[in-house]
């Protein structure tokens, strides 16, 4: 719901809950957009604490409070009692698979952190509808002014169980009529919940939070310093996500461009990878096609996609799937890459490729694909034009300007 106040809504003190993979004693960089927030909001604003709540099979389970001053980490405390008592229960049922012990975790830290501290805050921004509405039960004692419904993902069919889809959807309605604002990942996600059930009487539309990147990590070279008629694709390689597709389109391709190749940071299970090499020798491919291993640094990743000319994300149109109503990340770091982008229907991202003329949205075959790449590799003019125009929209996609915007759409100024 968008602040239709002509005052600025001033905001000092920001609760933030949100959930990260822990290993070897360590939050993973792979979380819920927990840096992000950090390094935008925490130097602003006079306090920000963050609720980190492992995820399942990390090799923590207690949410542990992380109080920030003015951007300096100032105190580190575990959850109370109340959530340690959930210990046994966690400890048994720790595996990746999500577990409703862990929702119920998730729901207590924030009542336990908020109820017993106390403390008034402005703002409570919780990434997953369980957060959120722990955040709105602290607006209802009067200890938060305002909650956000951060959504960083969404599908219609979470889970094969109908009842615990039912209530997934539900708790995600609840979260959405309740919260003051709702931030939402990609705008395909009004779609989803119309198509879930939502009332389209409801007055409340959601802000636009798409994943972005650090202006620092942006990393582009001038096309004659990039390796000629080359390909990248960067991410999962199950088959939702095409990468056959990528491989049978380099096959046509090379009819016409012998010396291209595809280079694929292949990421995922062992099966899936030694799929992928199977077709590559059934294709004849092997020396046009090489597998690197996924790199999750995304610093480091742009910088290795920065030295090849086409980035592809040829998602299926498979329907049920997420990536319908998700925001791309791999698109985003092609882009921030300085590479063109060629990609499907399903991506909601694709809509911006087209309206920035930064890449290409085609039909989820290799013709269609081999089609657009040769295209690319034989109009220079064209190539250069959409590699300008990606890197002025990875610019433009900045955490810090995709923040800027939001407040300014909630009409709330930070202050110190």
């Amino acid at each position: 719901m968008t602040n239709t106040n002509t005052k600025k809504t001033k905001c000092s003190k920001i609760l933030f809950a949100s959930f990260s993979p822990w290993e070897n004693g360590q939050r993973s960089p792979t979380n819920g957009l927990i840096e992000p927030m950090l390094d935008f909001f925490s130097p602003k604003i006079k306090r920000f604490v963050l609720i980190d709540q492992p995820h399942p099979g990390s090799d923590r389970l207690i949410p542990r409070v992380e109080t920030y001053k003015r951007g300096k980490l100032k105190d580190i405390k575990k959850s109370s009692i109340l959530v340690s008592f959930l210990y046994p229960i966690l400890y048994l049922r720790n595996t990746l698979k999500t577990s409703l012990i862990f929702k119920i975790r998730d729901f207590l830290s924030v009542l336990d952190y908020g109820l017993l501290k106390r403390e008034h805050f402005d703002l409570f921004i919780g990434l997953e509808s369980v957060n959120t509405i722990a955040g709105v039960i602290l607006k209802r004692f009067g200890l938060v002014d305002s909650v956000v419904y951060y959504v960083s993902d969404f599908s219609l069919k979470r889970y094969v169980n109908p009842l615990l889809n039912k209530i997934y959807l539900l708790l995600d309605r609840i979260a959405f009529n309740n919260a003051d604002f709702v931030w939402d990942i990609s705008p395909a996600l009004m779609q989803a919940r119309i198509k879930a059930g939502l009332d389209l009487k409801s007055v409340k539309t959601s802000i636009h939070v798409p994943i972005a990147l650090f202006s620092e990590q942006l990393t582009s070279l001038p096309s004659k310093q990039t390796i000629p008629f080359s390909i990248a694709y960067a991410g999962l390689v199950s088959s939702e996500n095409g990468p056959s597709i990528a491989l049978k389109a380099l096959k046509k391709v090379l009819r016409t461009f012998p010396k291209a190749q595809l280079h694929i940071f292949a990421m995922g299970r062992d099966i899936d990878i030694q799929k992928l090499r199977d077709l590559t020798n059934k294709l004849v491919i092997q020396k046009k096609v090489f597998i690197h291993g996924f790199i999750s640094n995304q610093t480091d990743l742009i910088k290795d996609l920065s030295q090849y000319r086409i980035g592809l994300a040829p998602y299926l149109t498979k329907e049920g799937s997420h990536r319908w109503w998700a925001d791309a990340t791999r698109i985003r770091l092609y882009l921030a890459a300085g590479l063109p982008v060629i990609t499907t229907p399903v991506p909601p991202a694709g809509n911006e490729l087209t309206k920035n003329n930064s890449g290409f949205v085609v039909k989820d075959n290799e013709t269609k694909f081999a089609k657009t790449i040769g295209l690319l590799f034989k109009n220079n003019n064209l190539y250069n034009k959409m590699k300008k125009n990606a890197i002025k929209q990875a610019k433009d996609n900045t955490w810090d300007k995709v923040y800027t915007k939001t407040l300014k759409k909630m009409n709330v100024s930070l202050v110190k």
